[in-house]
C-alpha cells in the first residue's frame, strides 16, 4: 500500500469514528442516568459492550469508505460509474448522519419512539449504502454487513425499550 493510500485509509476511518464521537456526546451522559433506569429486554447486553462494538463497526465503515473512495482514482471513466461512485458516497454519508441522529433522538431527547422510527429509516439507508457500495467494491459492501446486523439488533432493543417504557 502506498503512503498516500495509508493516509487516505486513516482519514476514512477517522471520518467514520468521528460520527461515533459525535453520537457519544449524547450517549455518554445518558448511560449512567436515564438509560440505566430504563426497563430493558432480556437480550440487552451489558452497557460496556456497546463502545467496543461500535468502535469496531465505525472502523469497518471507514475501511469500506476507503475502498470505495480509492476506486475513483482508478478506471471509473464511464459516466455511469462516476455517478454510481457519487451515489455510493452520498449513501454512506447519509446513513452516517442518520446514525448520529439516532443517538441524539434516543439518548439526547430520551425518545425511544422517535428513535425507533428513525432506526428503521437508518436500516433502510444502510441497505441502500450496501447496494451502492457493491456496485463499486464488493469487499466494501461486505464490510458493512456486521453494521446492518448490529443495527438490526439495536432496532429490536430500541423497539423493546420503547414498548416497555410505554406501558
Amino acid at each position: 500500500m502506498k503512503p498516500k493510500d495509508i493516509v487516505a485509509l486513516v482519514i476514512a476511518i477517522i471520518i467514520a469514528e468521528l460520527a461515533g464521537a459525535i453520537g457519544a456526546v449524547f450517549t455518554t451522559a445518558a448511560i449512567p442516568s436515564w438509560y440505566a433506569g430504563l426497563t430493558k429486554p432480556a437480550l440487552t447486553p451489558p452497557s460496556w459492550v456497546f463502545a467496543p462494538v461500535w468502535t469496531l463497526l465505525y472502523a469497518l465503515m471507514g475501511v469500506a469508505l476507503f475502498l470505495v473512495w480509492k476506486k475513483h482514482s482508478y478506471n471509473l471513466g464511464i459516466i455511469g460509474m462516476k455517478n454510481a461512485w457519487a451515489w455510493a458516497l452520498a449513501a454512506f454519508f447519509f446513513q452516517l448522519a442518520l446514525n448520529v441522529l439516532w443517538s441524539y433522538l434516543f439518548f439526547g431527547l430520551h425518545s425511544p419512539g422517535a428513535a425507533f422510527v428513525e432506526i428503521v429509516i437508518l436500516w433502510l439507508a444502510i441497505i441502500a449504502n450496501i447496494v451502492a457500495f457493491a456496485k463499486i467494491s464488493v469487499p466494501a459492501a461486505w464490510l458493512l454487513i456486521p453494521y446492518v446486523l448490529w443495527v438490526s439488533f439495536a432496532a429490536y432493543l430500541n423497539f423493546a425499550i420503547w414498548r416497555l417504557t410505554s406501558v
